[in-house]
């Protein structure tokens, strides 16, 4: 019986020329972070316990009062979530301080349940009280901007502090608390593809008269939740609403997200030549299969040789193969409905310990439900696999999970959002990691190591994830963040294809992926 040619990887010379086009781009991305801080002073510290950073345009004139900015984030977001407009009002002559509530960021602090307004509220104040005390601002000039739950904090503030020149609230997420007329100047942003119940709550504080004789509302179109930041309309809006600007710079939201992107797609670039390098090019194998020599095995398109003595049978027939579909979907459906109630869900991590508990018990149930399937054919032992050296495997495993933690960590960090551990996330970090481990195991064994039936299991974790958000069985807030977990379940499927082509342990993708997975979970989630 004929076989089909396996793909092989690329050659020494494209792989060389890969690692230079990653090195290129990475730093092309670099000069592009390095940029966005062009013209402008930044400062870090910390204030009773409360991480800051202060932005201006030019180092601080105390003989120049300007107006002060304090911007606030909202649920999982971070200080660096907000700084394009930070960098954007102080470019139009505002003093700019952004910082990290309790449980986010940089702050080892524990929010506390239900987004704790007591807590929101003293943050707050120390970063208001703050700004005002700098020589170069003008404290009857303080505005406040917030997002989301960050959005309801300023508006409340600002409701019982009238000295508060103007407030702009994106995405309030209520404004059942807001006393009629209260606060005064406010600003409403919402983006037109929000849920809806953000439209309806910027509705509602406008009608409580809190902008009377301004326009109500400012729908951004095509942005969500999160884009609606990075909107030139939003900066706009905002850079408008300034009590009294001197400066013309031009809004660059895209700035650091384009900085980020690039050493996202530099670090996807040059995750070949290290493969290559670490785990070595797969052999030619035989051209049919039960030739003389060494019998070669179809796996999914690919071969594998087996060692002398294995068993000559194909890899996955069809029948155990949508069997192991069938049991991924059993697996994520029970793990759906239990994790509530698992003690993961009670680790001090808002949404992240029902999300831990949910790939723990999918990845458990896959493992071990494998066992009680219809029969099939073992995956025969690659000769690569068999002919490397434990040593050299584990310095291939290390090195690439280094490796996974820097592509998704420093783009994350530099680009987006804090992804670097403070307080109780450094002992989170290693169960987050361990159930995102057992959660791709399972789906390697599914996948049995054809990238089609690893992205279908992939799709059906997410929709289940967003169908238990829907029904009530996981938190709300999940459907906020289901977004950013399909993108790195995706990213994971597309490491998971490259490595396969080197022919790796079979549990190697899995280690890969996990801290691709689990590490964004621990280190941006709220601590509580």
């Amino acid at each position: 019986m004929s076989a089909v040619p396996p793909r092989h990887p690329p050659s020494t010379r494209i792989a060389v020329l890969l690692a230079v086009l990653a090195a290129v781009t990475a730093a092309l991305g670099t000069a592009v972070l390095v940029r966005a801080d062009a013209g402008l002073t930044v400062r870090q510290i910390t204030v009773d316990g409360v991480p800051m950073t202060e932005v201006r345009a030019g180092p601080p004139n105390p003989d120049v009062r300007r107006p002060g900015v304090v911007i606030a984030h909202g649920f999982a977001g971070s200080a660096r979530l907000m700084r394009p407009i930070a960098d954007t009002v102080a470019r139009r002559g505002a003093v700019a301080l952004v910082f990290d509530f309790a449980g986010h960021g940089a702050n080892p602090a524990r929010l506390g349940t239900g987004m704790s307004p007591p807590t929101l509220a003293a943050d707050l104040d120390i970063a208001v009280g703050h700004l005002r005390t700098q020589p170069d601002v003008d404290p009857t000039q303080i505005m406040l901007v917030g997002h989301s739950m960050g959005a309801g904090a300023v508006t409340r503030y600002a409701a019982g502090h009238p000295e508060i020149a103007r407030t702009v609230a994106i995405s309030l997420p209520e404004a059942g608390e807001l006393p009629p007329g209260r606060p005064s100047d406010l600003l409403l942003i919402v983006g037109g593809a929000e849920f809806p119940g953000f439209r309806r709550a910027a509705d509602d504080a406008a009608r409580r008269g809190a902008t009377v004789g301004r326009r109500p509302a400012v729908v951004v179109p095509g942005v969500e939740h999160i884009s609606v930041l990075f909107a030139p309309r939003t900066h706009e809006e905002i850079a408008r609403w300034l009590p009294s600007v001197d400066g013309h710079g031009q809004p660059r939201p895209f700035a650091r997200l384009t900085g980020a992107a690039l050493l996202l797609v530099a670090f996807a670039v040059g995750l070949v030549p290290l493969a290559a390098l670490l785990l070595g090019r797969r052999p030619a194998v035989a051209p049919a299969l039960g030739g003389r020599g060494a019998p070669a095995h179809a796996s999914g398109g690919r071969y594998a040789v087996a060692p002398p003595g294995a068993e000559r049978v194909p890899v996955g027939p069809a029948l155990r193969g949508w069997a192991l579909l069938g049991l991924a979907v059993v697996a994520s459906g029970l793990a759906a409905a239990v994790a509530v109630v698992l003690p993961t869900s009670r680790l001090p991590l808002a949404v992240g310990g029902y999300v831990t508990g949910f790939l723990l018990v999918t990845g458990i149930l896959t493992i071990g439900g494998q066992r009680w399937l219809p029969a099939g054919t073992r995956m025969p032992v690659d000769a690569e696999v068999a002919r490397r050296t434990p040593t050299r495997t584990t310095v291939a495993a290390v090195a690439l999970t280094a490796y996974a933690t820097l592509a998704v960590a420093l783009p994350i960090h530099l680009g987006l959002t804090s992804a670097r551990p403070a307080g109780a996330r450094w002992w989170l970090l290693p169960l987050v990691l361990g159930a995102c481990l057992l959660f791709l195991l399972g789906v390697e064994l599914v996948a049995a190591g054809r990238t089609w039936r690893r992205a279908l299991v992939v799709a059906v974790t997410v929709v289940v994830l967003s169908t238990a958000a829907v029904v009530g069985l996981a938190p709300g807030f999940v459907l906020l963040v289901v977004p950013l977990f399909a993108v790195l379940l995706g990213w994971h499927v597309l490491w998971a294809a490259v490595l396969r082509r080197y022919a790796p342990p079979r549990w190697l993708p899995a280690v890969v992926g996990a801290a691709l997975l689990g590490w964004p979970i621990a280190t941006t989630l709220p601590l509580t």
